[in-house]
């Protein structure tokens, strides 16, 4: 038997032709498109967030400060109470002693000198006598101050950390009422442990230092902040090295400023898919670990698979529009502060 190929032009060749190309059809087709994210929401709602995220950790830093200087302050007062029982002793037995000499007692002691070197040996020490005396009513003095200064000051500080609590509060509410419009209440969150980054620079206060958007991006062409920057070599140091996007020139959010990431939760990319399996339990850790580390990377909030993270709020419901991008069921968002 004779096998005939088709010829170049022939029918049978364009059969075949078409045969193939429906294959390679039907097989690039059950690849998950690729889909860059779409963080979904108005802008209102984006700057909504990041406003009531940035009060808040504002007013937490201005807490912890606030903290910090009472303590400073009690242990203070506490060191300046026992110098000043002891000068309050020293100024009474001095006290005690005018008494039972007398106003005319050192004027007594000169005369009872016997000769005139002992005359002026008495003089001297009388003279130091007064000097030691005075000095010791002085210091009382200055001690007694310094101690009603530092209990002011201490008061001060408590009234700071009402007003800072007062604030948290009120940006507690402004975030959940910016969040009604995505969120339905609640979310379950995604708990457990995980590593712990490395705390990015602060400023001497505690404060995170303003930062623009100055670095190259190592995941675009475009540019981040260096917090930005930090959160994502520590992100990938410890494990978590699927595809990421960060910088992005149109929409709004942080994206633009430099001061966001997506992390894709496949390994290939952005699938226009929701997660599953492994891939749902990649994210679910990188979630984890960008919320428990918020404080020591600058996050202000994180979404992954419908829930938001805010550090006022916690772990909330979010709907981003039904989509795999929007409901951010295919890759983590974080934003920076």
């Amino acid at each position: 038997m004779r096998i005939v190929l088709p010829r170049e032009g022939s029918r049978p060749l364009t059969v075949l032709a078409v045969a193939v190309a429906v294959a390679v059809a039907v097989l690039l087709g059950a690849v998950p498109a690729q889909a860059e994210p779409n963080e979904g929401g108005s802008k209102k709602l984006r700057d909504a967030l990041a406003a009531a995220a940035k009060a808040h950790i504002d007013a937490t830093a201005e807490l912890k400060n606030s903290k910090g200087r009472q303590k400073e302050l009690t242990t203070e007062l506490k060191a300046v109470e026992v110098q000043l029982a002891d000068l309050t002793a020293q100024v009474g037995e001095v006290a005690a002693q005018s008494y039972r000499l007398g106003r005319l007692g050192p004027v007594a002691t000169l005369l009872e000198s016997t000769s005139p070197d002992e005359f002026l040996n008495r003089a001297m020490n009388l003279d130091v006598m007064a000097q030691r005396d005075g000095r010791r009513v002085r210091e009382l003095t200055e001690v007694r101050e310094t101690a009603e200064n530092a209990k002011v000051a201490i008061d001060s500080e408590i009234r700071e950390q009402e007003k800072q609590l007062d604030v948290l509060a009120k940006n507690k509410k402004a975030a959940e009422a910016a969040l009604a419009e995505v969120s339905s209440g609640g979310g379950s969150g995604f708990g457990g442990g995980s590593a712990s980054a490395a705390p990015a620079p602060r400023n001497p206060d505690g404060s995170w230092p303003s930062e623009s958007c100055s670095v190259n991006d190592p995941t675009t062409s475009g540019c981040i902040s260096p917090r930005t920057l930090h959160m994502l070599k520590q992100s990938q140091a410890d494990g978590f090295k699927r595809h990421v996007s960060c910088y992005r020139s149109g929409g709004g959010g942080e994206h633009p400023k430099g001061r966001a990431c997506d992390f894709s939760a496949a390994p290939g990319g952005f699938e226009n898919v929701t997660a599953t399996g492994g891939d749902k339990a990649y994210g679910d850790q990188l979630a984890t670990y960008l919320k428990n580390n918020a404080s020591r990377l600058g996050v202000m909030y994180v979404i992954w698979y419908r829930q938001i993270w805010m550090p006022n709020t916690g772990w909330r419901a979010y709907s981003g529009g039904g989509s795999p991008a929007a409901d951010h069921t295919n890759h983590v968002h974080v934003s920076m502060y």
